[in-house]
């Protein structure tokens, strides 16, 4: 059997959409997908790049997830850096991290606090 992953669900408050666009859509540059009419309904927002799709959705007693993340990755360290420094600039929060082999990496968290990881392969490895 071959399994592929459809969508992370992560959570957030009500209320948190225009934070979201403005992080997923406008700094981490994810096309906003419309979610369909009944789950709408609900809140929440829906974000796809590549074959990378996170879904925000709605949490009455909501709390970030600080440990289990998506990590979304890039095509290469260049196009890491460039992305975490649009982020510093837009004063989100960066920690680089050198534990995954043939990786370059850092985490920062959504608006909401999520925690989200970013990755580049290390050419040539």
């Amino acid at each position: 059997m071959s399994w592929m992953i459809h969508h992370v669900q992560l959570s957030c408050p009500a209320g948190s959409e225009p934070e979201l666009r403005r992080f997923y859509r406008d700094l981490l540059g994810m096309a906003e997908v419309a979610k369909p009419p009944e789950l709408a309904a609900r809140g929440g927002a829906w974000f796809r790049a590549g074959s990378a799709e996170l879904h925000l959705g709605v949490e009455e007693e909501f709390r970030p997830a600080r440990k289990a993340h998506p990590a979304l990755q890039l095509p290469d360290p260049a196009a890491l850096q460039a992305l975490a420094d649009g982020l510093v600039a837009a004063g989100a929060p960066i920690r680089w991290d050198g534990a995954l082999p043939g990786y370059h990496r850092c985490y920062t968290a959504d608006p909401v606090g999520n925690r989200i990881e970013l990755l580049a392969p290390i050419q040539g490895t």
